[in-house]
């Protein structure tokens, strides 16, 4: 059925607009964060998986960090086990370990990269225990022993840039390795920042179940500079759950990305509406 006039003239709006976007972040890498809570709707996976693809059809070199709370929790509830958590962060003992292996290296890894290739994309799946990409170390959560979760000790990148160079999309799954060999479950947020910094990426962009980052009268910030982010902090209308988030944007900012977007990843195509539009559907903040 043909397009009328109205509905042709709104298509070639959005695909002129996308145009320099387009030229501007061509041979560049963005670094996208997947929030587990967006792959338990099939919808909202196939339109990130189609935006992933397009992106690197047009040149630019997507790195996708994925998160798996939920599907994590569920499988450990099945399977009879508690799930308890200090400071937000799930306490992981060796059993708990296995399955969160199990989901995010295995389930939800390929899940998301065999969405991509379906439609059209080269994904391939990693741990950070491939290639020696993800060092981690125990993290210490105000002195209580909270089991295998850890933090970045450092990123290897040489894995990541081959990948990129033979046309391939990387989806990592946020599990690095100790100097023991232990495996350590890491916060998806973190990791993806601390690629996005290693890579100097263009782009950091932080999927999740939030519209952004919102005023106290609850409306959404579209953009701010790391100096406004700090006053939004001292005065209380950034706090709570939203802190790790925004604490993960201000240091990749600081540490040579350009520019961190914080999007809901519920909207359809917010990659593609948050990278190709000039108004976009997020928060966007820069150094």
């Amino acid at each position: 059925m043909a397009l009328t006039p109205d509905a042709a003239m709104q298509v070639a709006r959005v695909l002129t607009e996308a145009l320099p976007y387009i030229r501007r972040f061509a041979g560049k890498t963005v670094v996208v964060k997947y929030g587990g809570n967006a792959m338990e709707n099939p919808a909202q996976a196939t339109s990130f998986a189609r935006d992933i693809t397009l992106m690197k059809l047009v040149g630019i070199h997507p790195v996708v960090v994925h998160g798996g709370g939920p599907q994590i929790g569920q499988h450990l509830e099945r399977l009879g086990i508690a799930s308890r958590f200090v400071n937000g962060l799930r306490v992981t003992d060796a059993e708990t370990m296995d399955v969160v292996e199990m989901m995010l290296g295995g389930r939800v890894n390929k899940a998301l990269v065999s969405a991509i290739n379906q439609q059209g994309g080269r994904a391939v799946g990693l741990t950070g225990k491939d290639g020696g990409l993800i060092r981690a170390r125990k993290l210490d959560s105000d002195g209580e022993d909270i089991g295998q979760v850890g933090e970045v000790a450092s990123i290897d990148p040489e894995v990541i840039t081959h990948l990129e160079a033979g046309g391939f999309i990387p989806v990592i799954a946020p599990v690095g390795v100790g100097e023991d060999g232990a495996a350590y479950n890491i916060n998806a947020d973190t990791v993806a920042g601390k690629i996005a910094s290693v890579l100097k990426a263009e782009k950091l962009m932080l999927l999740s179940n939030i519209r952004g980052v919102l005023d106290a009268e609850g409306n959404l910030l579209t953009g701010l500079d790391t100096h406004e982010v700090d006053g939004l902090i001292s005065d209380g209308t950034i706090h709570g759950g939203m802190l790790p988030k925004i604490g993960c944007a201000l240091d990749a900012v600081r540490s040579g990305v350009r520019a961190v977007h914080i999007v809901d990843g519920r909207v359809e195509h917010a990659v593609l509406l948050e990278l190709f539009t000039d108004e976009g559907v997020g928060t966007l903040i820069r150094g």
